[in-house]
């Protein structure tokens, strides 16, 4: 990677700008041959909205399985699923099929629930959770990310902070004290933006995408700019000048990094502001569309409703009856 100021820059922008929600919402031991039950759905315990799915293999090791794939994870893993995709997670055969979600206690919970299954003395220890994060509704970063992320923190020299704070959740689950599912919860936000920053770590030179633009130093720079004053009347001239390249060039870096196009790029991330914006304050819509640099509400309307499939009025009602929901 060369030089990590810009991406860091560009990805904080984004972070700061999106909600985030998320907890460790409970820890599983089971031993022997097992598997878990591909019905079981987190949505039952109360996740709404754009949900990421993750497990940290506190201590054993198990076999996940996904359509298209089969691989292990051991103690001090981190499996991530962006979007949900569906997954089984078990230990030899698989024969036993246990459902730790439909096993869990009713809510509240005081403390993080464990549930246990077998006898054996050392069982596989699992922390199971969600994220629910607005950035999935941002689409270059949404393209960046694989179905699954796989980040093994004790043999990755990149992954000491990971480490440490995969430590703290730890202790935190074992030693409950007052404000501890909280503390979970920012934990659990951090270890994801962490991931995120691994990746970054991780992406070649040559690859495409919303990660592998924050490795090109210009392109960085440039999407800095966009990120740090969207509301600013932008042009290609002006990005171009600001970023230090050619218009051509450019042109040319965003195709290959972005698939997309600087005008694109910026009219995503101002959608995106908005649908936060109608997801988590009262302002008109009229307003937020003006904010979004569009001078009418009605442009604004069919903007948002190609990107997102609904009207603002209409995201805005679907986005509090979830949030309630949620609580």
């Amino acid at each position: 990677m060369q030089g990590s100021g810009p991406s860091q820059d560009v990805l904080s922008d984004v972070l700061r700008s999106i909600r985030f929600s998320g907890s460790v919402q409970f820890c599983f031991m089971p031993s022997g041959d097992w598997k878990t039950d591909p019905k079981a759905s987190l949505r039952s315990i109360g996740a709404a909205g754009n949900i990421i799915p993750f497990h940290i293999v506190v201590h054993g090791e198990c076999w996940i399985r996904m359509k298209d794939r089969e691989f292990s994870a051991g103690e001090g893993d981190v499996l991530v699923f962006p979007f949900g995709a569906p997954h089984d997670l078990g230990s030899g055969n698989g024969s036993t099929l246990i459902n730790p979600i439909s096993d869990l206690p009713a809510r509240p919970w005081r403390e993080l629930p464990v549930v246990r299954y077998g006898e054996t003395a050392t069982p596989t220890r699992i922390l199971c959770g969600y994220l629910n994060c607005d950035a999935l509704d941002f689409r270059p970063m949404r393209a960046a990310l694989p179905d699954v992320i796989h980040v093994r923190t004790k043999s990755s020299n990149e992954a000491a902070w990971l480490r440490a704070a995969l430590k703290q959740i730890v202790l935190e689950s074992d030693q409950p004290r007052p404000g501890g599912l909280s503390m979970l919860e920012r934990l659990t936000e951090i270890v994801f933006i962490e991931i995120l920053r691994h990746q970054i770590l991780m992406t070649p030179p040559e690859a495409a995408g919303w990660l592998a633009a924050l490795t090109d130093p210009a392109l960085a720079r440039c999407l800095a700019l966009l990120h740090d004053a969207p509301e600013r009347n932008w042009t290609v001239n002006r990005l171009s000048a600001a970023a230090g390249l050619s218009r051509s060039t450019l042109m040319e870096r965003f195709e290959t990094k972005l698939n997309t196009s600087p005008m694109r790029y910026l009219r995503d991330w101002r959608l995106c502001l908005a649908s936060i914006a109608l997801a988590t304050t009262v302002k008109p819509i009229a307003s937020i569309a003006e904010q979004a640099g569009y001078g009418t509400e009605a442009a604004f309307n069919r903007a948002f409703s190609r990107a997102y499939g609904l009207p603002p009025a209409a995201f805005r009602r679907q986005a509090r009856k979830a949030a309630n929901a949620a609580v």
